[in-house]
Order: C-alpha cells, then sequence, then structure tokens
C-alpha cells in the first residue's frame, strides 16, 4: 500500500502540474462545476498550510515517523494485524509523496533544473463561499490511514501475548 500509494500520488501530481501548470497558469477545470475541480496550488506549510517556512521540519519530523512505522510493523510485529498494516501503509504512502515534494526533489514543469520544496496540491473542493484547502493524494493516504487506526484503537482489542515461552 505505501509503495501504490506514494507512486500514484507522485504520478497524479506529476501528470496535473504538467497538464495544468504552475499555480495561476490556468483556471480551475471543474470536475462538477463548481463543487470539485482541478486547481494547482503549491503548500510550504502542513496541514491546511500552517507552519509555512518550517518544510525541513516537517521533512525531519516525516523521516521520524516512517521510521516509527517501521519499528511498529516488523519490531513490534504490528503486521500481523492486517487492517493496521493497511492503515499503516495508507500513512507511510501519504509521508513518502509529501516527504518527495518537501525535499525539493520535483522540478518545475517546462523549466528543467529548476527544483521546488513546496508541496503540490491540486484537488480542489468548494461549496457556496467555503473552499477548502487544496491537497493531493497523500493527503488523502494520510486521512484515511488515521482514520483507520483510530477506528482499529476503538474497535479492536489487543491480541493476547505470545505463549512460545510456555509451550512445550
Amino acid at each position: 500500500m505505501a509503495v501504490l500509494g506514494c507512486a500514484l500520488d507522485l504520478l497524479t501530481k506529476h501528470r496535473v502540474f504538467l497538464w495544468r501548470g504552475m499555480p495561476g497558469q490556468s483556471p480551475i477545470w471543474w470536475i462538477w462545476e463548481p463543487y470539485v475541480g482541478i486547481e494547482t496550488a503549491l503548500n510550504r506549510g502542513a496541514l491546511f498550510g500552517m507552519g509555512a517556512g518550517f518544510g525541513i521540519g516537517f521533512a525531519i519530523l516525516s523521516i521520524v515517523a516512517a521510521l516509527g512505522i517501521v519499528v511498529w510493523l516488523f519490531g513490534f510485529r504490528a503486521a500481523r494485524d492486517r487492517l493496521l498494516t493497511f492503515a499503516l501503509g495508507c500513512v507511510m504512502g501519504g509521508i513518502g509523496g509529501n516527504l518527495y515534494d518537501r525535499l525539493g526533489l520535483w522540478q518545475v514543469p517546462g523549466d528543467p533544473g529548476v527544483f521546488r520544496n513546496e508541496v503540490r496540491d491540486w484537488i480542489l473542493l468548494r461549496y457556496q463561499e467555503f473552499t477548502w484547502p487544496n491537497f493531493n493524494v497523500a493527503d488523502s493516504l494520510l486521512v484515511c490511514g488515521a482514520g483507520l487506526l483510530l477506528w482499529h484503537g476503538l474497535r479492536f482489542e489487543s491480541p493476547p501475548p505470545d505463549s512460545e515461552a510456555g509451550a512445550g
């Protein structure tokens, strides 16, 4: 899930920014006018643009979170639980896609050699006067993964401890 989610995020960002250009270069392309559209945007911060200018800090937190997830899955054997593994895979996919952007590994379309370190967003939701901040596939994966983790924590009991020491 992590690899597929990250790949889907990076592919959609790449294709949309090639097609629509940098923010302000093309008008909104409406899928369902005036509710759902495609509009390129750049986010220098984190959630809803908060923390703009702290991209390196967010990148470090992302790396620490990713390492924590790997330890949780394999060091603490959480990978035995399919739902938990799927949820953490979604979170890892979201971390990977946005971390790629934060680290400045993407180039401005049509301007080779010009790298940017903002997160590329392109999904636009609007209802009457309210416009939700633009987001991307990685953001969706993070939210879905967090929701699944919450559901898992509220719904499922802890598995019984291994009884390998008492066997035999």
